[in-house]
């Protein structure tokens, strides 16, 4: 009897904070869009959030195309989003940083934010954020923007400093080559969308797949610019292969074009003088991640340009080459190949001077069986081993193992 009293006298200390923790626990679970609608005045175009809870937002404006931006705390967001309508010609939401969601509205000419305001629950209804668009003049809508930077610049007092590029240091002889593994898109940036499947899902689970069989090898150390569904700008991709010294980085893509029929993986190096027209599209199409997350471009740091990085960019340009045609060879057999597997255009994202690089389509999710095998955990399998194999032709090479 003691020993129960005990317990009882336990358990009654412990349930403050046991009733702590389900509050918590409810109140994260409660973080949730339920319902994204838009509807159409005259006057107005009016955006409304759903929510479980009561949530802090904020909102700016961005030109160069014109958008309307909105800041959350994390949130799970619903699978459908509303067709544009009125002021809203698209809608974008996700992830955007550890602790930040975000949602994009891609405006079709000049707006302003008449009104926004958390409405609380009634009658039935929930929590709802509620945003006004009306039209606006170029003027106007000019001057908001500007007067959103300088707030956002005041608020942050962040200046981005200038490292002066240096060459990587040569590894120890005998030192694991490193592997920076990128799946593209993430997070408020979807990617290409298929019937069924989004990009930033598909080339997430293909780069995890490709992670596991390179670690298993033992012979290399891999990292992966995002291992979750977040978003991740175009410049910290290069920079993240850049701070672990890579020696290769391959960045994982999916494809969509407006011609079903057309299938098959290719894979891109950088030039910028794109190999042919269906490049130069392509790498137009992947270099807008940053816009359709909304970034603003004002507060990015010009490209730097030095004869150090031209330097360095024409060796690290042959080896990317020679990585691709290695890929191509080991591929061939094992899933199907767009024709003319191997080209070349001007992506953002492979524009690390000094980091042998290539970009990796693996197929077209627009076409119904490269969609299929792209969401097939045995297509992945069989193409993940295929790139280790080049990954291992590739290290093999005297003049790479020379050159670390």
């Amino acid at each position: 009897m003691r020993i129960m009293n005990g317990v009882s006298t336990i358990l009654r200390a412990l349930l403050p904070f046991a009733l702590l923790f389900i509050g918590t626990w409810a109140d994260a679970a409660a973080a949730k869009v339920k319902d994204i609608r838009l509807g159409v005045t005259a006057e107005r175009t009016r955006l409304v959030l759903d929510l479980q809870s009561d949530v802090d937002f904020d909102i700016f404006l961005l030109d160069r195309p014109r958008r309307v931006v909105v800041d959350l705390p994390s949130l799970e967001w619903p699978a459908d989003q509303p067709k544009e309508a009125g002021l809203v010609q698209k809608l974008r939401f996700g992830q955007f940083t550890a602790d930040k969601s975000r949602l994009v509205i891609d405006a079709r000419g000049p707006v302003k934010v008449a009104k926004s305001f958390m409405l609380p629950p009634s009658s039935g209804l929930p929590y709802r954020l509620v945003i006004d668009l009306v039209e606006a003049s170029n003027k106007e809508f000019a001057a908001q923007v500007a007067k959103d930077r300088a707030t956002k610049r005041s608020a942050n007092k962040v200046t981005q400093s200038r490292v002066p590029f240096t060459p990587k240091p040569q590894r120890q002889a005998n030192g694991k080559p490193i592997i920076v593994l990128d799946a593209g898109h993430g997070g408020v940036d979807p990617g290409a969308l298929g019937r069924k499947a989004r990009e930033k899902t598909v080339t997430l689970a293909f780069t995890r797949e490709l992670a596991k069989q390179l670690r298993t090898t033992g012979k290399y150390k891999v990292y992966l610019t995002r291992n979750r569904d977040i978003y991740i700008p175009l410049h910290q991709r290069v920079n993240i292969a850049r701070k672990h010294d890579a020696d290769l980085f391959i960045s994982i893509h999916a494809d969509a074009i407006k011609r079903k029929n057309v299938r098959g993986m290719s894979i891109y190096t950088l030039s910028e003088t794109a190999s042919d027209n269906e490049a130069a599209a392509l790498a137009k199409k992947e270099n807008q991640s940053d816009i359709i997350a909304g970034i603003d471009f004002a507060d990015q740091p010009p490209e730097v340009a030095n004869i150090l990085i031209d330097l360095a960019q024409r060796e690290t340009k042959n080896l990317s080459v020679k990585f691709a045609n290695l890929v191509v060879d080991n591929a061939r057999g094992k899933t199907r190949l767009l024709d003319r597997t191997h080209r070349f255009a001007g992506f953002r994202v492979l524009k690390a001077p000094d980091v042998p690089s290539v970009l990796i389509e693996l197929g077209f999710l627009t076409n119904r069986s490269d969609e299929k095998q792209l969401l097939t955990a045995s297509w992945r399998r069989k193409v993940a081993g295929a790139l280790v194999e080049s990954v291992d032709g590739f290290f093999r090479s005297s003049r790479v193992a020379a050159l670390r």
